[in-house]
């Protein structure tokens, strides 16, 4: 339980930096024709439509602290409509009497679409177990093998995790997301859960909390010159675009509403947030979360009607700038995948 609590402290510790949401621009436009109120942000994503592009993606349970942090967030999710995504249930799996640190996300959301999550390498009955746990409507399924072996305590066998996948898709009647947790997916990933039968990916890349790092401030062993390793949440979604018939989902470092509106530009299909509602429920009450919230979500519609965007499908088709390292990057990528190779 202390490994949870950790976690929290060591995410909050790390300071909010510039990244590669920074090397990526609009072409400006300074006579648009929409009006705020008349933005459209909704999405229609598991068959359901949601009002807005954003959700909470996977945080904590298992502690005191994060039956608080779970209950304040359960109310956001339910006062928004935003899909919300639970801590692994492995804790409250092996320890029922830390199930009631979890069961808020859906108790105080009855109606609303929760997300349970499970690690890859987790028992397939823990998959059964999560979405049985919290009434999922989908379940994430996080692939963390860089933070497994910084942890002192982590994993170590790798080779049975796309079968386990496989499993576990088979074993539960809701979609499954794969989930990686800052570090990215390249292209070659992708392709390779599609071909496992994965329909949602959540990218999760580079720029945000940093668990290499988060685990190397609790070890005793810490693993040198290798927390800068992944590829980023830009970098993932520009490999995602050759993707046919992948709901691609975009976190990690995404710090702002603007951060939001260029990853739905880049083509995420939502954008999934995790340090700033962290942040508002170890910070505030619910009123001023709600608040908060609340402005982030018109800060949304406020920069797509500057961006002449009506709606999320106009702003998928604007021109994207991106600075000289972005730019290399798509090069590279680009020759690596070319019919000559």
């Amino acid at each position: 339980m202390k490994r949870k609590d950790d976690h929290i402290r060591e995410a909050l510790a790390q300071p909010t930096q510039s990244n590669d949401f920074d090397r990526v621009r609009f072409l400006h436009r300074a006579i648009p024709a929409v009006a705020v109120p008349d933005v459209d942000t909704s999405v229609v994503c598991f068959e359901r439509r949601f009002a807005y592009p954003v959700y909470i993606n996977a945080m904590t349970g298992g502690t005191a602290q994060a039956k608080t942090i779970n209950e304040k967030l359960a109310k956001v999710a339910k006062r928004f409509g935003l899909m919300m995504a639970s801590g692994s249930c492995s804790v409250a799996i092996k320890n029922p009497r830390s199930a009631p640190t979890f069961t808020p996300i859906r108790t105080l959301n009855p109606e609303g679409f929760v997300v349970a999550n499970i690690g890859i390498s987790a028992p397939v009955s823990y998959a059964q177990k999560a979405v049985e746990l919290l009434r999922a409507n989908a379940l994430q399924v996080h692939m963390n093998a860089p933070q497994e072996v910084a942890m002192d305590e982590g994993d170590r066998d790798f080779s049975f995790w796309r079968a386990n996948l496989k499993a576990m898709m088979d074993a539960v009647d809701v979609p499954i997301i794969a989930k990686e947790v800052g570090f990215g997916m390249s292209r070659e990933t992708m392709e390779d859960l599609q071909t496992l039968g994965v329909d949602y990916i959540d990218v999760s890349g580079r720029g945000g909390t940093n668990f290499i790092a988060v685990e190397n401030a609790r070890s005793d062993a810490p693993i040198t010159g290798f927390e800068n390793h992944g590829l980023s949440t830009v970098e993932s979604l520009l490999e995602a675009k050759a993707l046919q018939g992948m709901h691609v989902f975009a976190s990690g470092g995404v710090r702002h509403a603007y951060d939001v509106v260029k990853a739905l530009a880049l083509g995420a299909d939502m954008v999934g947030m995790s340090k700033f509602f962290l942040t508002l429920a170890t910070t505030y009450e619910s009123d001023e979360i709600e608040r908060r919230v609340a402005a982030l979500l018109d800060d949304i519609r406020k920069i797509m009607a500057v961006l002449d965007c009506a709606d999320i499908t106009s702003l998928r088709r604007l021109d994207m700038l991106y600075d000289a390292d972005v730019e290399a990057f798509i090069r590279q990528r680009k020759a690596h995948h070319s019919p000559s190779q």
